[in-house]
Parts: C-alpha cells; structure tokens; sequence
C-alpha cells in the first residue's frame, strides 16, 4: 500500500517482524498496530489526516512485510553505487535483517567519510556528516590502506563523541562499537575480494578486533527465581507469572516474547522467532504448560486490537517491550530483589544459568537461546557452579591447613 503525505512525499510501508516495523533505511518506527506507533509515523515528518492514519493501523496490524518510510523512492541516497551494491548482496542474497542492513550502512558511511576527510584539505573539525561521498567508486576504495583505517579506529576510541546529546559529551566510543566497525568494514571487503572479486586486495583481512572486557553474566538463583515468581500480584498477575515463567524455563528474548502469537503456543513448547526472523522451537514443563493455561482462560475473554497476540497490555493492544521491561522491574521490587541490576534479559541468563547447572550440554542450550555462534553461549559455562564448588570441597586436601 502507498500512501500520500501532507508535504506530497511518498509513503512506503514495510515490516521487519511480528512486532515492529521500520523504513526502509532500517530506521525503527514504532510497533505494529499500536497508538504509539501512528504517533511515531506523524513525528517522522508525515502529518496525515484521520482516514491516513486508519489506514496505517490496519496496514501494520496486517501480516504484509511492510513497515513505513516517508522519502524519494530510492534508498541510501547519500552513499555511493559500490556500497549500495553491497547492502543489497546482504538484503537479498544473505537474507540479513533490515536492523542489521542499517548498522551496516551507517558504519560504511561514517568509514567513507572518515577517510575522505583525511584525504581532503578541509579542516580537521569538519562535521562527518557534511561530507559528500556519493562519487567514491572502486579506485578510492581500493587506494585505502591498513594505516587508515588504523586512524579511523584511533579515531573511533580517542575522538569520536559518544553521547552528541549529553550536556558534557564523552569522547571515544566503547570497545563493542568499534569492533562492531571494524566487522562491517571486514565484511564489506570480503564482499569485494571473495564474493564479487572486484580487488585483489583485502586491508582489514589480519586486523584483529578491539579487545572487549569480559564481564559473567548476571544470574538470579534458585532462591530469588523462586521468590521472583511467589511475588506477582495484582491485576494482571497470571498474565505477568506467565511471562516470567517463560522467560525462565525457555530463555527467551523480550522481542521473541512480544512477537507471539496464540497460535505459537503449542501442548509442550513454543514457536519463536528470533533475530533475523529465524524461528525456532523452544520446548517447556508442566509448571510453564500450567502458567499458560491459567492465564489463556483469561485471554480468550479479551479482545484485542491485534487479536493474535498472546499478550496483551492494559489498553487492549500487543504488550509492548517497554511493558514487559516494567512488569519486570515491579515483579523484582516486590522480591525484594535489586531490579538496577537485573532486568528482562538477566532472566534469560538465569534460564541458560540453570539449565547447564542442570546438565544441559552447551550445544543444546545454543539451541534453545538461539544463539548463531556456540561462543555466545559458552560465556555461561564460566559461570559459578554450584556443584563443581561442592567438589572441590569434598577433596580432602582442600581442608589441609599448615599455614603458621
């Protein structure tokens, strides 16, 4: 469907997932089907009139994968053909998701502009984003050297603000960022070197990664998973036990449990989809089989405005990621458990947690998280474990005592 602004420009709708929506330069543009969202559109520089906007409730509670862009129908504009080219191989022939299209885009683009800046005789303090890049072909590309984009990295850690809107901003980004740069930068030559074989060349191919700090994951354990669940209450109390249970019996993610849907849920597991739009079976017990059921009796009452939802909030839409980020934090308070340092996503740390103390092989909660690299998971098996300390306790030596 194509729709007409006020300013005249057109209107493209698209979708990424069950849940969210963005335009077509990946931008993220509210969920589907909510208030919120039509809020979001009329923000965006689209002012539409009433029957506009009904129109785009029911586009975006629709199952179409379109989600919203207000522009020229041609995207990316400001980058050059070469990295055009390399963001549609990664849309079209990889399948990768549009969030990730866009990371990719804005990475290359600050790239490109880094070192036509180096190379220019504009000032050293010219803003990044005035820099015009539309004419780099493959000779510019194939003239940069390993010590530029060592400079761009230096860069990224010394120079580049971090926080544009923060009163007092913070120069140099974190180590997570750069070596998330430096990926896209990797990728976007390996794509001209392997898969297009454009250059001979390849720059980045020895560079290693900035090195991140490795920090465990934060847990809860037994005892506080269990006074997390005893301490839901009110209103909407069997629809919020439901969801912790999910979150720590399946290791979900807040998105993958926002995107289901009443024909997800299945006699002994749920169908899930997870970044990229991958789905995935993620099997649970009687106790979650049980939390369910309590609470469809009391969704099959409701009518919502998107009604295969699973969830659903308080005005009748799909629960949002912001809700669930809520009803998290208020479940924890009323554990008494400090919710600054747990939240949603430490649930899902619980869950994987508990199912390797359980006996789980790595390789199967890989599975169960989602996760496309096994080495995501296996930051879980540094974790303490409670019966590798009992027996290292058991050894008779270690209560040897011959200090003086």
């Amino acid at each position: 469907m194509i729709l007409r602004a006020n300013d005249n420009k057109t209107i493209i709708l698209l979708r990424v997932s069950r849940t969210h929506c963005v335009d077509l330069c990946g931008h993220r543009r509210g969920r589907v089907g909510t208030r919120r969202t039509v809020r979001g559109l009329r923000s965006a520089r689209c002012s539409f009139a009433g029957p506009e906007r009904n129109k785009i409730k029911i586009l975006l509670r629709s199952n179409s994968r379109t989600i919203l862009l207000y522009s020229h129908m041609q995207r990316y504009q400001d980058c050059p053909q070469i990295l055009r080219n390399f963001l549609t191989y990664h849309e079209n022939i990889k399948g990768q998701s549009p969030l990730t299209i866009q990371e990719y885009y804005l990475d290359l683009r600050m790239f490109l502009r880094f070192i036509r800046l180096m190379r220019s005789e504009m000032p050293i303090d010219t803003d990044l984003e005035t820099i015009d890049i539309r004419d780099v072909d493959l000779d510019f590309v194939a003239g940069i050297t390993t010590s530029e984009i060592f400079d761009f990295l230096s860069y990224l850690a010394n120079d580049r603000v971090a926080r544009p809107d923060s009163a007092v901003p913070e120069h140099g980004i974190e180590a997570a960022s750069r070596a998330r740069k430096l990926s896209a930068i990797k990728s976007f030559y390996k794509y001209l070197t392997v898969r297009t074989k454009q250059l001979n060349e390849n720059p980045v191919a020895d560079l290693e990664y900035p090195k991140l700090r490795k920090s465990l994951p934060k847990y809860l354990t037994f005892e506080e998973s269990s006074a997390l669940l005893q301490a839901v209450s009110g209103p909407n109390a069997k629809r919020d036990y439901a969801i912790l249970m999910l979150f720590l019996n399946c290791g979900i993610r807040r998105s993958e449990l926002v995107g289901l849907n009443l024909t997800d849920v299945y006699e002994d597991r749920i169908r899930v989809v997870g970044k990229g739009n991958k789905e995935r079976f993620v099997y649970f017990g009687s106790a979650c089989r049980k939390a369910l059921d309590d609470y469809l009796e009391e969704r099959n009452q409701r009518e919502l405005s998107d009604n295969r939802a699973l969830f659903g909030s308080r005005d009748n839409n799909r629960i949002s990621v912001t809700a669930v980020h809520r009803l998290v934090k208020k479940a924890l308070l009323q554990a008494g458990l400090d919710s600054t340092q747990f939240s949603a996503h430490k649930l899902r740390h619980t869950a994987a947690t508990m199912m390797l103390a359980g006996g789980v092989d790595v390789k199967t909660v890989q599975e169960v998280l989602g996760h496309e690299n096994l080495n995501t998971t296996q930051i879980y098996t540094h974790i303490e474990n409670t019966e590798l300390k009992i027996a290292a306790e058991a050894n008779p030596l270690s209560k040897l005592d011959f200090s003086k």
